[in-house]
């Protein structure tokens, strides 16, 4: 099965080793036809603390690192249309 991979934006690197990403999707009712956001919040393994909030990441599915943590940073987007302000 291959491994799931999302691009998000850092919202939170306070702890060490850790980020956090809000990742948000798009979707379609099936009933009325309206486009509806979905956010969801991950928390992703950063071996080096080289992220920072704001950047743009994208994040793979990895074996359990910690109780929470259960993906890592694969690389940063240099460009992603996030128009969103979480901060």
């Amino acid at each position: 099965m291959p491994k799931k991979i999302l691009t998000g934006k850092v919202i939170s690197d306070k702890r060490d080793k850790t980020i956090t990403v809000i990742v948000e999707r798009k979707y379609q009712h099936k009933l009325f036809k309206k486009v509806i956001k979905y956010k969801k919040k991950y928390h992703a393994h950063d071996e080096k603390n080289s992220f920072k909030i704001g950047d743009l990441v994208s994040i793979q599915e990895t074996n359990p690192i910690s109780k929470l943590k259960k993906f890592k940073v694969i690389e940063e987007k240099k460009w992603f249309k996030f128009k969103q302000n979480y901060m």
